[in-house]
């Protein structure tokens, strides 16, 4: 099975099944934004962040996905990226359930990206938080949009795992071997 998986991870369809799943759900948390009027809190914006990360990394893998260390780079990247984005989605849903229970929570309203890479500064179309946490008027299947966003980044995060752990196995060169 791990041959399978390092095989699959050496082929571009792969990385641009990737690429393409994490411009879908980027352009769903715009239409969010700007067609439904949801704005985006830091939360948001961090996980939005996170989906950026991965789509970089697939582009990474997707440039040369036979080379080992750009495989191994991308796939580090995107289990990076998947695990922060998950725990600021996990935080969000926290967030919520007090929100829900009638605590009080305030979140900063300014983004917190490092001076080296001001994504609110370079892109505030996309990466400024312009709404305040734990707004959950959206939902699907009685889930919120931070529950969703969750769950696609711990399935980022296994796969990203998974074909992490395949890269250390020989691909058989035999014909007959399976």
């Amino acid at each position: 099975m791990l041959q399978k998986l390092k095989a699959l991870s050496m082929q571009r369809w792969g990385w641009l099944l990737l690429m393409l799943s994490c411009l879908g759900l980027l352009g769903t948390a715009l239409y969010f934004q700007y067609g439904l009027n949801m704005q985006p809190c830091i939360k948001c914006i961090n996980v939005r962040a996170a989906f950026a990360a991965i789509l970089l990394a697939s582009v990474i893998g997707f440039l040369a996905p036979r080379l080992a260390l750009s495989r191994i780079l991308a796939l580090l990247a995107m289990l990076v990226a998947a695990i922060f984005g998950a725990m600021q989605a996990q935080e969000l849903l926290d967030i919520e359930q007090l929100l829900a229970e009638g605590g009080f929570f305030s979140c900063s309203l300014f983004a917190e990206f490092p001076s080296w890479l001001p994504l609110d500064k370079w892109l505030p179309a996309i990466f400024e938080p312009t709404g305040s946490c734990g707004d959950s008027s959206w939902q699907l299947l009685g889930k919120s949009m931070a529950f969703w966003s969750a769950v696609a980044l711990y399935c980022y995060a296994a796969v990203a795992a998974l074909l992490l752990l395949a890269q250390v196995v020989r691909i058989s060169s035999n014909p007959y071997r399976d």
